[in-house]
């Protein structure tokens, strides 16, 4: 199985639908009282580039790039516009955002992360596909030039040089922009072009792959 680091159009999927999945079982007793399971611990999102295609054109584009990805066989790179920075959407990124770890004095690497909510139950989601050049670094609030860093962009890990290596306890953080990789969730692209010249829209099933 190959991933192509290659980003899906960006202008459509901008206009697509989608978000994040939980698998939740759910068990009601016989009092009225319920029961709930976390099946999975991490979210899966999903998506439906279909949303997205607004002319021929659009289509053209959208088959082509299933075809170099022989449908369900490789995966791509997806810019989620809901959810693609560190920060709020359309806010700045700050080399503050979020928190990657700790330093212990011999530390060097740390993955790129996004944690969600902060009171309660905060989940921490692992960011695989930064966006080259995005990525800002600090430690202990002390900005790190971009020489002194390496970035895989494959991986999302992050790798300080080592006259750079953060003491112990030294809080490392990031600001950066990234993708989610994905698949098409189907091996067929069922395409009415009489309906599309009136506004059907062809479903083109999108999922998130889990690296």
């Amino acid at each position: 199985m190959a991933f192509h680091e290659v980003l899906f159009p960006t202008d459509i999927s901008r206009g697509s639908q989608g978000g994040p999945e939980r698998r939740t079982d759910v068990v009601v007793l016989g009092s009225g009282h319920e029961e709930r399971n976390a099946r999975w611990a991490d979210s899966r999102r999903s998506y439906n580039a279909g949303y997205g295609v607004k002319s021929l054109n659009d289509l053209n584009a959208v088959i082509a790039f299933f075809e170099e990805r022989r449908g369900r066989l490789h995966g791509f790179r997806w810019r989620d516009h809901t959810d693609d920075r560190s920060c709020a959407p359309g806010a700045d990124i700050s080399p503050d955002d979020q928190v990657l770890g700790h330093g212990d004095g011999g530390r060097a690497g740390f993955q790129l992360i996004k944690t969600y909510g902060s009171a309660f139950a905060p989940w921490s989601r692992a960011i695989r596909k930064p966006v080259a050049g995005s990525v800002r670094v600090a430690v202990d609030g002390v900005e790190i030039d971009a020489a002194d860093f390496s970035v895989d962009a494959a991986s999302g890990v992050v790798t300080l040089d080592g006259d750079h290596v953060p003491g112990d306890g030294a809080v490392v953080t990031a600001g950066f922009r990234f993708d989610v990789p994905v698949r098409f969730d189907t091996d067929r692209l069922e395409i009415n072009l009489q309906g599309f010249r009136h506004g059907a829209i062809p479903q083109i099933p999108i999922v998130e792959l889990r690296l």
